[in-house]
């Protein structure tokens, strides 16, 4: 939530709960009132109250996927809006793998932020892997029709400094292997980056840039790179 929103509200802003990260730093679970945010230290990865460019990742994904038979790998639960849209977009022989790496969000989805996941995790087409996001793609071998990525605030290590491994040449080459031919690779982000676009591009894809706005009363911009597999 913005400063202004927190400032406009008499509601105190509370710890929930906190989620030690693989490999060092810590998640903190906030309220205030009746939204929710998921903070790293001191900045928020995502809030309940935002939520439309997230949910836009997994719907334009599966828009273009159609209603094929389709594997649709997301990276991180989150707060659920990703997985929620796909759900929502997804026919019901579709199959959604989604890599957490911290059992502590799977807990918050099950406890304080039920009811902004609703029956999502009980639905027979999703399936979570508690591994690194990274360690499922490297392992994979054709396996997917897409790859969702809203791990980070953007194309960097920006929640760990191993999550540059997704967005390097080398990861980029090891989500390409990842998908089936004319697979999709969508990454969300909250700012631009053309060298990362350069990136894409030379591993093999073909780019395509949505940006849309971050939150309705402001001008800040986020963005989904779509990035069409060539063999």
């Amino acid at each position: 939530m913005s400063d202004v929103q927190r400032a406009a509200t008499a509601e105190p802003i509370l710890l929930v709960d906190t989620a030690d990260i693989p490999g060092g730093g810590e998640l903190h679970l906030m309220r205030c009132g009746d939204e929710f945010s998921i903070q790293f230290d001191a900045e928020e990865l995502m809030g309940s109250e935002v939520r439309h460019s997230e949910e836009a990742l997994a719907t334009i994904v599966c828009e273009r996927i159609g209603d094929r038979d389709a594997t649709i790998l997301i990276g991180g639960l989150g707060m659920g809006f990703t997985l929620g849209a796909a759900l929502a977009a997804s026919p019901m022989n579709a199959r959604i793998v989604v890599a957490e790496l911290v059992p502590k969000v799977v807990t918050w989805a099950k406890g304080p932020l039920a009811h902004l996941f609703g029956d999502y995790l009980s639905d027979p087409r999703v399936s979570i892997e508690m591994r690194d996001i990274h360690d499922v793609i490297d392992d994979a071998d054709a396996r997917f029709d897409a790859i969702l990525l809203d791990v980070d605030n953007g194309p960097d290590g920006f929640m760990r400094p191993a999550n540059d491994r997704l967005y390097c040449n080398w990861g980029l080459r090891s989500a390409h292997a990842a998908l089936k031919p004319d697979g999709l690779l969508a990454v969300w982000s909250a700012y631009a980056d053309a060298p990362f676009v350069e990136r894409l591009e030379k591993a093999r894809f073909d780019v395509e840039e949505v940006s849309m706005s971050a939150n309705f009363d402001d001008d800040g911009r986020h963005f989904i790179w779509l990035a069409s597999r060539r063999n």
